[in-house]
């Protein structure tokens, strides 16, 4: 697929990265929405504890409904950080309520560092869980990032050579892209070349 042109938005597909810390999510979760604002399209990121912080504050002002409908208003909302922090049970239904709301009429994008089977971890309601993730995953594209992370990596390389007989070093670490829940191994590189650069026009 070719993601600057941004055909996923206007099929209003989700994208899901999938991987440990330090393996690139936020970095292609940020390539993705540069390439979506470069095609004119609204563009919306926080983390998930921002979002709900937000939600929840907006409730507590009486002015939800307007802060949600706002939300409604993107083409595209990107979500960073899925799983770092648990969610009490009002900012689980926030985070719901607007990925429900955007259901085959809008596209999110959002980093997780957990596989789905343990998602109840950040959302103990385990029926709104389930029903967040059939919405999340429905025509998804899923990326899986690995379990390298870059920021070791360069710790490791600064400290010196070390020799790497079990994996070859172009493919470490290695990204899979996989559409509507399937996986399938790709390099880096791949895709990263395909997302604008930060810092250029």
């Amino acid at each position: 697929m070719n993601w600057r042109k941004v055909a996923y938005i206007e099929r209003a597909e989700p994208i899901i990265l999938i991987g440990d810390c330090g393996t690139g999510k936020t970095h292609l979760l940020t390539g993705l929405c540069v390439a979506a604002c470069r095609q004119k399209r609204r563009v919306r990121f926080a983390t998930a504890a921002a979002l709900v912080n937000e939600l929840v504050e907006a409730k507590q002002q009486l002015q939800l409904r307007r802060v949600l409908a706002r939300w409604e208003r993107y083409d595209l909302i990107a979500i960073d950080e899925v799983g770092y922090v648990p969610m009490a049970d009002l900012g689980a239904e926030f985070l719901f309520q607007v990925i429900a709301e955007r259901a085959e009429k809008a596209t999110v994008i959002l980093t997780t560092n957990l596989p789905f089977s343990e998602w109840t971890q950040v959302i103990p309601n385990a029926r709104l869980c389930k029903a967040l993730l059939d919405r999340i995953t429905d025509r998804a594209h899923i990326i899986e990032t690995g379990a390298d992370s870059f920021r070791f990596r360069r710790t490791v390389e600064k400290a010196g050579p070390r020799p790497r007989a079990d994996r070859c070093p172009r493919c470490a670490p290695g990204f899979r892209y996989a559409p509507a829940r399937s996986t399938a191994h790709i390099h880096p590189s791949t895709l990263s070349s395909e997302l604008p650069q930060m810092g250029q026009s």
